[in-house]
């Protein structure tokens, strides 16, 4: 990132050409390059129309413009937004009269929210589900970005960070000052309890990441069995497509093909993979090899099985629906198989999509969207949970030890929310985002 004090400019809003275009501006100089490109500033959060010029005062164009004075602004700096209409070439003269001003730079990627996240805007849980709310594609990735963009993930891990911050104090107050005749002897031995329960629900917390994580990433079906099959031709029915190749060759699939699904608001992933065989062919083993892989991290496993050879389904570990495929063939039994269908008819594909929804909806059922979504979070989780573990096992020993548990464990939540000692996460978290944001 560049110096924090420059004045940083950038187009905001989506893909041009578009009705509309915003253009952001941020920084010490904001109001004053409004002044050299609209004339004036206008009142603060109140739109004007106003006439935008270049560097020789010929219209740019007529723009609705925005301030927000700092610190009551996105970055906590003075803001200016201009609304203009959105075409390439409008876009392109506004951008170039911005570069033209002394004391403006254009805005690396994430570098508004990162000026917001150090001026106290917000944190980086917060920082995080915007960028979650720009991808979102489900209605459930909405929600769950926007209860983190909200700050409730926040405020559960600051109550947590209090709760062992006031353990400490009270172990702390037992050691400092046990001369003194008001206080009383052992009295940290009454917050125990607590620090036991705040760890329980971590841990229950960090229990529900792979709930966030199907939520966020996506619920992950692997479609898996012998070559022919029929799992290319169910992708494509499923995804309605031709995503995958469909011959009569075996071994057609390779490699993994992957397609998303928006199922009733939910995301999912699902996974066409190499057809399980024995082969001598290096790159069909191969295939199989990560096949194998994939059928390991399945939230749920797809197993099919040509009903005209009369073999069963292959039973995996884990969540599997076993499905009887090529059924408008006649010659299968139902009772095989959990499901007959037909890809080339589509009977059964409905039933079948029901039956993956719930699935998905009864490993869902209850979940809080107060959830940890990304592997920082999750192990900082962790890490707060083995300090606490750490002063639990120290408690009957010398005070100090428990004492510098629980702050390191208050000190690991902190880094969650970016509250201590984050310094060389910004980077990494805030290039994600795109430019603009």
């Amino acid at each position: 990132m560049s110096a924090a004090g420059d004045t940083i400019y950038a187009l905001s809003s989506g893909a041009l050409p578009s009705g509309v275009a915003v253009v952001r501006v941020s920084g010490q100089e904001a109001f004053s390059c409004c002044r050299a490109i609209a004339g004036d500033v206008p009142e603060p959060r109140k739109a004007r129309l106003m006439t935008l010029v270049d560097g020789e005062g010929l219209p740019i164009d007529t723009a609705l413009v925005l301030a927000f004075q700092g610190p009551s602004s996105f970055t906590g700096e003075d803001c200016i937004e201009f609304q203009l209409h959105g075409g390439r070439a409008v876009v392109r003269a506004i951008l170039d009269r911005l570069s033209a001003l002394p004391g403006l730079r254009h805005a690396e990627a994430g570098e508004f929210t990162r000026r917001a996240f150090e001026n106290g805007k917000i944190d980086l849980v917060e920082a995080e589900g915007l960028a979650d709310m720009i991808a979102a594609e489900t209605e459930m990735q909405r929600r769950l970005a926007l209860e983190q963009a909200g700050g409730g993930l926040s405020e559960l891990y600051e109550g947590w960070a209090r709760e062992l911050t006031h353990a400490r104090a009270m172990i702390e107050a037992e050691l400092d000052f046990s001369d003194e005749d008001d206080i009383p002897g052992s009295v940290s031995a009454t917050i125990w309890a607590d620090v036991e329960d705040v760890a329980g629900r971590i841990e229950k917390h960090i229990a529900g990441s792979r709930t966030g994580e199907i939520i966020r990433d996506g619920y992950r079906v692997v479609i898996a069995g012998p070559p022919n099959a029929g799992k290319s031709s169910l992708l494509n029915a499923l995804a309605r497509r031709d995503v995958a190749i469909v011959t009569d060759v075996a071994g057609t699939t390779r490699d993994v093909l992957e397609v998303y699904l928006d199922l009733d608001g939910y995301a999912v992933r699902l996974c066409d993979t190499a057809g399980l065989r024995e082969s001598d062919d290096i790159v069909e083993a191969e295939g199989m090899r990560r096949a194998r892989a994939l059928l390991e991290n399945a939230d749920l496993i797809l197993s099919l099985s040509d009903i005209q050879t009369g073999d069963a389904a292959e039973r995996f570990d884990g969540e599997c629906l076993r499905i009887g495929t090529k059924a408008d063939g006649g010659n299968g039994s139902e009772a095989e198989f959990d499901l007959l269908i037909s890809s080339r008819t589509g009977a059964g594909i409905d039933r079948l999509v029901a039956m993956i929804k719930a699935r998905l909806e009864a490993r869902l059922t209850g979940a809080s969207l107060s959830l940890p979504v990304r592997d920082r979070q999750v192990g900082y989780l962790r890490e707060t949970l083995g300090h606490i573990e750490a002063a639990l096992v120290a408690r009957d020993r010398s005070p100090e030890l428990p004492a510098e548990s629980l702050r390191r464990a208050a000190s690991a939540l902190g880094r969650i929310t970016g509250r201590v000692d984050v310094e060389d996460l910004l980077d990494v978290i805030f290039s994600s985002f795109c430019v603009g944001k």
